[in-house]
């Protein structure tokens, strides 16, 4: 199984990809700019345009063993379409990027046996998961940054950052492309983790240490909301596959 296609080149999709053919795969990799072909072929990548939204086929695109689903879309239809699609498809095994997001702020630590909110995030993984034509993992990442995506640069022009008082849930990029790699290299499907790092400073912490480290001002924050939080656990993900994360101290990233 050597063949992998990314549904979504962007900020996580394209360095995975990267990875991924230093490792020996063969990797389809899609936009839905016809600008960014050339940078994915500059990079090894197979590129295709796709569009899920436009119900065309993706036969080419789905001639792999492993697709891989990187995109921001949540709508039903879009995916219903797609997963019929991967069923006449040779994919055998599909990893399903999600978002903790998924969570209410119950004040509480969340875990995989957790209820979710009703979204269409949600009803998106469940068509995934009941689906028996082929294997998936759905892994909840929470919130992403590293490279050009840094906190620092979040709540600009005197945003007010809410809930100080509340944790921070986040995962940086290389954490995420590792987990990927492990679950594919230990076969591991039929799964759903959570993938955060396991420090959770306050907001007000975090975000202070953030904006004062890249010479911006005291963020400001609001004060007199109710007290609403909660903390992602990625126990699972860290015993399922004995995974250690690479950046595992947000303050002193």
């Amino acid at each position: 199984m050597n063949r992998i296609s990314i549904l979504g080149c962007g900020w996580l999709g394209k360095p995975l990809a990267i990875s991924f053919i230093n490792e020996g795969y063969t990797v389809k990799g899609s936009t839905t700019s016809e600008e960014k072909l050339e940078l994915l072929e500059m990079n090894g990548i197979e590129p295709y345009i796709v569009d899920i939204s436009d119900f065309e086929e993706y036969d080419s695109f789905l001639n792999s063993d492993i697709l891989i689903i990187a995109i921001t879309s949540k709508d039903i239809d879009d995916f219903e379409n797609l997963i019929a699609q991967i069923q006449e498809s040779p994919i055998q095994k599909v990893i399903f990027i999600s978002s903790t997001s998924v969570y209410g702020k119950l004040n509480k630590v969340m875990t995989e046996e957790d209820a979710v909110l009703k979204l269409p995030l949600t009803e998106i993984e469940n068509l995934f998961r009941e689906n028996t034509f082929f294997e998936t993992t759905i892994i909840r990442f929470a919130g992403l940054f590293g490279d050009e995506r840094q906190p620092a640069n979040w709540f600009k022009n005197g945003k007010k950052i809410p809930q100080p008082k509340g944790f921070v849930n986040m995962i940086h990029k290389e954490d995420c492309i590792e987990i990927i790699h492990e679950i594919i290299a230990q076969n591991c499907w039929n799964e759903t983790f959570n993938a955060c790092s396991n420090h959770h400073p306050t907001r007000r912490d975090f975000y202070t240490l953030a904006k004062l480290n890249n010479d911006f001002e005291v963020p400001k924050f609001e004060e007199n909301e109710v007290y609403q939080w909660k903390i992602i656990s990625s126990k699972k993900v860290q015993n399922v596959l004995d995974y250690t994360f690479i950046h595992d101290d947000l303050l002193r990233i």
